[in-house]
């Protein structure tokens, strides 16, 4: 009934939104680098939170983002969801896509060989506490420091198994996923996302990786994330959905798994914890040196041959991963297979199930590519806040870093992506300071934080949408319950920026996070008061 109730109000809804760019486009309005650019993201989110479903949420800001770039021509609206939307954003996401599929696959035969299930009996010797499951699962998301989309689906597929045996809500594995994934890679100088800062480096007179390491310590999102997230699971912090979804989870009622469960194989009496681990150890290898090679490191011809940091600056995760998830696959397939757990049958109908498992994930990451293409490329959402940012910069000197961080939050939320903000921002602010000036790296790392912070709170970002398949969770859920967890670290991190303009000091501000951290979760805590299910979390 419930589910009725959203789909009439979702039509309803996307009835009125899209009625009201008709009108927008037909009366003339100018639409390109205008606010309007901003309206089909708007729109999507929007309804997505309000009715709970997805797909028609995403249509509709891709419908919507159309109508306003034709003009209201019903010819140009078509080929512009088709062509401009759909079309480009498959064929923009298909190192994605296939890298998805390949693990979905590998995912599928590690349960299927009992893998995960003797992972589970193994760790449960080892883990003792709900506590301590969430502390592997953000231990595990830290380690895998390299890709953000490598993060949220290897430790997401590991870590499910060991999380339901505590209790803990997918919502829960999903925020940890989340916030270790970006947070994390954003603060690595040896990752696919210190690749991508890097190469705005350009007329800055310093070296990209230099640039990015010393904007590291004001990076106060991502850091204070990671303090975030220690302090939630140290203290048993929850609150607002996050902690409904725990209690629910706790009296064996969590009802936010995507999909059904695939029912962990325990029949197989060879099974070893050595097929799980043995598989995802030669993922890691695998895809570092797909990195790396792809990169130009093996190549004689590459300028970056033998230079590890400069092959990985130079490389393209959305090739290196699927070769990399490829040759594990086929590995592990031959490995079962060796091991006698599986017969070729049983593999190969693996493959079947680790595809429809990512149907779902897919789905929604064409769909929020499609309309991050047709916001950024149509209607040039990104030229228009390039116009505002510059506008900003005037006497604000000591304010500019919140400013930067604000901007950068509200872009990459609405545009769903970190790098497209990186492209945009990066360069206004090379463009404002020296990087002799104090100002230079606070302002670059407000502007890299604030695209973390709105990447990881917009229902759009291809990161949010992979942590809730990696976890198994309704991705409006996940969406949902992260969302005042992410919002309390931004509202701390804006103030650290209005401090750091002052004290012009990383360290300062960082500390002041940290105890306004503290300092919020137990006024939140205190208010709540105390009850005998929330004393298990």
């Amino acid at each position: 009934m419930t589910t009725n109730r959203n789909l009439v109000g979702a039509l309803i809804l996307g009835l009125v939104a899209i009625g009201g760019s008709y009108a927008v486009a037909a009366s003339g309005i100018p639409t390109h680098a205008t606010f309007w650019a901003l309206v089909p993201p708007i729109v999507a989110i929007s309804l997505a939170l309000i009715t709970k479903e997805v797909y028609p949420s995403l249509f509709t800001g891709i419908l919507v983002g159309a109508i306003l770039a034709s003009k209201g021509s019903l010819a140009k609206t078509m080929d512009h969801v088709v062509n401009d939307g759909l079309i480009k954003a498959v064929s923009g996401t298909a190192g994605i896509f296939l890298f998805l599929v390949l693990l979905g696959m590998l995912v599928a035969l590690i349960n299927k060989s009992g893998g995960t299930n003797a992972f589970g009996e193994w760790a449960s010797k080892h883990i003792k506490s709900r506590r301590g499951a969430q502390f592997a699962t953000f231990l595990l998301g830290i380690l895998i420091f390299i890709d953000d989309y490598f993060n949220c689906l290897t430790v997401g597929s590991v870590m499910q198994p060991i999380t339901s045996r505590f209790n803990i809500s997918r919502a829960k594995l999903a925020y940890i996923i989340d916030a270790t994934a970006a947070p994390i890679c954003m603060i690595a100088p040896i990752s696919s996302w210190a690749a991508a800062v890097s190469g705005y480096a350009e007329g800055t007179g310093m070296s990209g990786i230099t640039m990015f390491v010393k904007a590291i310590p004001y990076n106060y999102y991502s850091l204070l994330t990671l303090v975030f997230v220690i302090v939630l699971i140290w203290r048993r912090d929850d609150f607002g959905s996050m902690l409904s979804y725990e209690e629910k989870a706790i009296q064996g009622e969590d009802r936010s798994a995507l999909v059904e469960e695939v029912e962990i194989q325990k029949g197989v009496d060879a099974a070893h914890v050595l097929d799980l681990v043995l598989p995802i150890l030669v993922l890691i290898v695998n895809s570092v040196l797909a990195l790396i090679y792809v990169g130009g490191f093996f190549n004689p011809k590459s300028e970056f041959v033998g230079n590890f940091v400069g092959a990985f600056g130079n490389t393209d995760a959305t090739v290196a991963l699927p070769w990399g998830a490829m040759i594990t696959l086929l590995f592990t397939i031959s490995y079962l297979l060796i091991r006698r757990v599986l017969n070729f049958d049983e593999a190969m109908n693996c493959l079947t199930q680790g595809f429809n498992a990512m149907v779902s994930a897919m789905i929604i990451l064409t769909m929020a590519t499609s309309l991050k293409n047709i916001s950024n490329e149509l209607l040039g959402s990104a030229e228009f806040v390039g116009h505002v940012m510059s506008g900003v910069a005037g006497n604000l000197q000591l304010f500019l870093p919140v400013c930067i961080f604000v901007v950068a939050c509200l872009l990459a939320f609405a545009t769903g992506t970190s790098w497209g903000t990186f492209g945009i921002l990066i360069p206004i602010v090379c463009s404002m300071f020296t990087v002799e000036e104090p100002l230079f790296f606070i302002s670059l790392s407000a502007c890299l934080a604030g695209a973390v912070c709105g990447d990881h709170c917009s229902p759009i970002s291809d990161t949010t949408i992979m942590s809730s398949a990696g976890a198994a969770c309704k991705h409006v859920v996940h969406v949902s319950t992260q969302l005042p967890y992410a919002l309390t670290v931004a509202l701390v991190s804006g103030m650290c920026y209005i401090i750091a303009g002052f004290v012009q000091n990383p360290y300062i501000p960082l500390l002041a996070g940290i105890l306004m951290i503290v300092g919020i979760l137990t006024f939140l805590k205190v208010k709540a008061g105390e009850d005998p299910v929330r004393a298990k979390l």
